[in-house]
């Protein structure tokens, strides 16, 4: 870019708002994985994204819900990049409905019917978590983010909350009421 203008945004100036925002206490990290699949058996999703901090991760729940027969996409670092640009495409037209991504794709992506985001790890840097979930509630859209939570990320979840001043609760047994 040529003269790029620079807009910088204060703390207080980031809003969470209109984001309905859920914590999962899933107690262990391998415990995450069952949690996932029991919540697709229970909610019927458009579009969403599933963030998780490690490459390896990604790889890994891609594989396992594939087995399971769940149609996902996946997108960390390493993905060539025509293969992103690919996914990117088929995710923006909605034939891509879930991908699962690093913050590689927490900033830059505008898809219009994002109506989940699911923190299977909280983001490692605080600041990243606005714009992990800021990824869904385009358009006029209600939006939810639902966070799985280790005894070990309370500490962390608490951190986020006082960060943004917001309130994340736990999820309801109705969380498809919310979707």
């Amino acid at each position: 870019m040529r003269d790029p203008a620079k807009i910088l945004v204060k703390k207080e100036e980031l809003t969470l708002q209109g984001i309905t925002q859920f914590y999962v206490d899933v107690r262990q990290a391998n415990w995450k994985f069952g949690t996932i699949c029991d919540l697709y058996k229970t909610i019927s999703v458009t579009q969403c994204l599933i963030f998780c901090n490690k490459k390896e991760d990604v790889e890994d729940i891609a594989k396992q819900m594939l087995e399971k027969d769940f149609v996902v996409y996946k997108m960390h670092g390493e993905t060539e990049p025509r293969e992103r640009e690919q996914i990117i495409r088929m995710f923006r037209k909605g034939k891509a409905r879930v991908l699962i991504t690093t913050d590689l794709l927490s900033r830059g992506i505008d898809v219009g019917d994002i109506r989940l985001v699911i923190n299977y790890d909280l983001p490692q840097k605080k600041e990243s978590y606005i714009h992990r979930i800021g990824r869904s509630g385009r358009f006029g859209i209600k939006p939810v983010a639902i966070n799985f939570v280790t005894e070990e990320d309370f500490s962390i979840l608490k951190d986020i909350q006082t960060f943004y001043s917001t309130q994340i609760e736990e999820m309801p047994g109705n969380i498809a009421d919310y979707l």
